[in-house]
């Protein structure tokens, strides 16, 4: 098997909705410009107040996607 590096971004997600909703929030967007996509992981929920009242769901998210850095000289992309 050959040997591969990702690439791990976080990101915030907001829905009025849910946590699972701002969660897929945020995998949406990062799929617009990010390619191979791999993992997900939630690593924490929060709620957005205002007045004591749910505002917003938030979902912090870390992605990882495939790493496609510069070759080395000579190397065919």
């Amino acid at each position: 098997m050959a040997e591969s590096v990702y690439k791990v971004i976080e990101l915030v997600g907001t829905s009025t909705e849910s946590w699972e909703k701002a969660a897929k929030a945020a995998v949406d967007r990062a799929s617009k410009s990010l390619r191979d996509l791999r993992v997900a992981e939630i690593v924490e929920l929060d709620m957005q107040l205002s007045n004591g009242k749910v505002e917003a769901y938030r979902a912090k998210v870390k992605v990882s996607f495939k790493f496609e850095g510069d070759k080395p000289a000579g190397k065919k992309r």
